[in-house]
């Protein structure tokens, strides 16, 4: 299968910093908004944000017995909140302070009867200012955001496709606003050594949860100011011994010893012939690689037709 290159954006590194910077904070802000509303799921999978036909959404949110979503919709540059009981508020996406944005998320919920209160301390960020707080950054170009949801968009539809490549248990593709990055994970069933934590506003215990058991985890990160190239990663915990120098595609992936993990570029994969298939061998050899030196099961974890049995494809849908 051949993909059209030109839906993988070309990605403004060298400009974007400080709208990444003001956006992630204000994705923070709606993360912990859904994340105080929603009962636990483990390993955080009650958090994250998902990739939408529009942006970046919660999904649905309980409260009380009514509830409600919100949703960045970059095609009209908006934040917009619904509700269950049809109220509809929007707050415009521009240049704004993050304690205005957040401000504006909590009178927003106010005005439909739905309040919330949530810690205003940014999480996985070193000396960071509460959000009531922030004046500092306030910058924000929406093609840059638009830019980032358009990679978002073609890593989304890759992981999808690699996920439904596992029948065993495997999280969501969804958006971590802790750590801003797109994630997919995989399980091998076997429970891990307890997680040494070190994650800045991070707490131990969450992070000990969220590893309690071996996985194998590929995803999208968008970079930042001190590492500003994006990159698709891959890593396993615990890490097999001889995963570094395991063999595997494409040619351009390399190994980030501080991280512990495999990565490619996003311009290596956006650039290659074949972008889906580029992705989707870096996914599949890195988990492989992971998975053999780990001794999984790959037999009873992976699936032979992952696009659906025979069956499926021949019956009526009609």
């Amino acid at each position: 299968m051949t993909t059209d290159g030109a839906k993988w954006p070309q990605l403004p590194t060298d400009e974007w910093a400080d709208t990444l910077e003001t956006f992630h904070l204000w994705t923070q802000v709606v993360g912990k908004v859904r994340m105080v509303q929603t009962p636990w799921l483990n390993h955080s999978w009650s958090v994250p944000l998902y990739v939408t036909a529009s942006g970046l959404g919660t999904s649905f949110v309980p409260h009380g017995q009514d509830g409600f979503e919100l949703e960045f919709d970059l095609h009209a540059d908006e934040l917009v909140l619904r509700t269950t009981t049809g109220e509809r508020r929007t707050i415009e996406l521009r240049p704004r302070s993050v304690a205005n944005f957040y401000r504006a998320v909590m009178e927003a919920m106010e005005s439909v009867g739905m309040p919330v209160e949530i810690n205003p301390v940014p999480s996985e960020i070193a000396e960071a200012i509460p959000f009531d707080e922030d004046d500092e950054h306030s910058a924000f170009d929406v093609n840059h955001v638009r830019a980032l949801w358009g990679a978002l968009l073609q890593a989304s539809r890759v992981m999808t496709r690699f996920r439904a490549g596992f029948r065993g248990k495997a999280s969501p593709v969804h958006f971590f606003w802790g750590s801003f990055d797109l994630a997919v994970t995989r399980f091998s069933g076997r429970s891990a050594p307890p997680h040494g934590g070190g994650i800045p506003n991070f707490p131990l215990d969450v992070a000990q949860e969220a590893y309690s058991h071996e996985v194998t985890s590929v995803g999208f990160w968008p970079g930042n100011r001190e590492a500003p190239t994006p990159i698709f990663y891959s890593y396993a915990y615990p890490s097999p011994d001889g995963f570094a120098d395991a063999a595997v595609a494409p040619a351009e992936a390399f190994w980030l010893a501080e991280l512990g993990e495999f990565a490619v570029t996003y311009d290596a994969i956006a650039g290659a012939d074949d972008s889906d298939d580029a992705l989707m061998a870096f996914f599949e050899s890195t988990h492989g690689a992971a998975a053999d030196l780990a001794g999984w099961d790959r037999e009873a974890l992976e699936c032979s037709d992952p696009h659906g049995p025979d069956w499926w494809h021949t019956r009526p849908h009609s």
